[in-house]
């Protein structure tokens, strides 16, 4: 299949100015918890690996290494490699507040 480049999510906005410790503690949380919903522990590593890696060309290195099919680019949708049709195997959902900060991200000077 067509390798997908990935990118980061569009530009989007919180409900609330949010702090960058709020920030990484909504993030934490999701990594904490996101592997008890169902998928593979290796690939939610490769997913946050990838996530929080600022150099996209290595973003998508680790995602291909890991075998991960990348649904959507901005890697808000992913499925481990064994999916076929997108039926059988897990799908790996990111929330964007895990891949690019807000918009209105609250910066102390």
């Amino acid at each position: 299949g067509r390798k997908e480049k990935i990118r980061r999510p569009k530009t989007w906005k919180h409900p609330q100015p949010i702090s960058r410790a709020e920030l990484t503690q909504m993030g934490e949380e999701f990594w904490d918890t996101a592997p008890h919903y169902g998928g593979k522990k290796e690939i939610w590593d490769a997913l946050r690996a990838a996530a929080e890696e600022d150099d996209l060309s290595l973003a998508q290195t680790v995602i291909e290494s890991a075998g991960v099919v990348v649904q959507n680019a901005d890697l808000t949708i992913c499925y481990d490699e064994k999916v076929i049709f997108f039926w059988l195997g897990s799908k790996y959902k990111l929330p964007k507040y895990v891949l690019r900060d807000p918009s209105n991200l609250i910066t102390i000077k």
